[in-house]
């Protein structure tokens, strides 16, 4: 393999024996090497097939700004990744993770701090990327001798999420993820407040949003409209009645999805407990 170009010590674009462009990553590769240079290949922990110069840009614009350490870094948090998730993930993550953790440890050097909204919900429906995510902090301190907030494991396991983009079953679960999100944001608005998030009544109320977000997202309509039971929370549970109608507007309008009575009764039922004790 020739050397083309030296982004820095930890990776380099070359040329193949086949003539095919590539980039390539491990420690030490670039290390006092010049354009024109023999590379040894048994260095090499990850190699990409340039498909284009656009991919090929943005690994540059990426990487040439990142240090040695953090380079190793980004590699050591995707290679830990592909293990815990069984997966292989090509160049986007390796760009789209050492940019976004080049600017985390800019921001910490500023003394500023970018709390993720969908911290909660990321933990709750990704727990293996969430757990890659807490593992991250921990290679990063290793590597970096820095601690990085509990605020980053969320927004970096937000990047082995969206890199999973192949898997159906992924997409309906961020759909799911969205839905439960929209849902508990609308209970937000219409109380006024934030529940207690460790209380019985709210998460036995989430699991039950989530379940319900299941139903939506697969089209299962279920219940039997129950006409008297619906009538008697209407009447007895006006305000936890009142929020059910937000969000059985939202679902119609957002998702064709028309909600029963009793998925209705149900809900307005769990929104009624959430009310009383907080």
């Amino acid at each position: 393999m020739k050397i083309e170009k030296v982004y820095n010590n930890n990776v380099v674009q070359v040329q193949s024996s086949t003539g095919r462009e590539m980039i390539v990553m491990g420690k030490g590769l670039g290390f006092q090497k010049k354009s024109g240079q023999s590379l040894d290949p048994s260095l090499i922990e990850k190699k990409f097939i340039l498909e284009d110069n656009q991919q090929a840009d943005e690994l540059s614009r990426v990487y040439v700004d990142l240090s040695p350490e953090e380079t190793e870094s980004v590699l050591a948090i995707i290679e830990h990744g592909q293990e815990v998730l069984g997966t292989v993930f090509d160049a986007s993550l390796y760009i789209a993770l050492a940019d976004h953790l080049h600017y985390t440890l800019q921001r910490l050097s500023e003394n500023l701090s970018v709390p993720n909204p969908l911290s909660w919900e990321i933990r709750k429906f990704f727990p293996k990327e969430f757990q890659v995510g807490r593992d991250a902090l921990d290679i990063l301190a290793q590597k970096l001798q820095i601690e990085v907030p509990e605020d980053e494991v969320s927004a970096i396991a937000l990047h082995f999420i969206n890199a999973q983009k192949d898997s159906d079953l992924l997409a309906e679960g961020q759909e799911i993820t969205r839905l439960v999100t929209a849902i508990l944001d609308i209970v937000r608005l219409h109380y006024g407040k934030v529940a207690d998030e460790d209380t019985v009544s709210y998460n036995r109320f989430v699991t039950h949003v989530q379940y319900f977000a299941q139903r939506v997202v697969s089209g299962l309509v279920q219940g039997q409209n129950d006409a008297f039971l619906f009538q008697q929370v209407k009447q007895n549970y006006p305000e936890a009645f009142f929020c059910s109608e937000k969000i059985k507007h939202y679902v119609e309008t957002r998702y064709d999805f028309p909600m029963s009575r009793d998925e209705q009764v149900y809900l307005t039922i769990h929104l009624q407990r959430l009310d009383t004790v907080n």
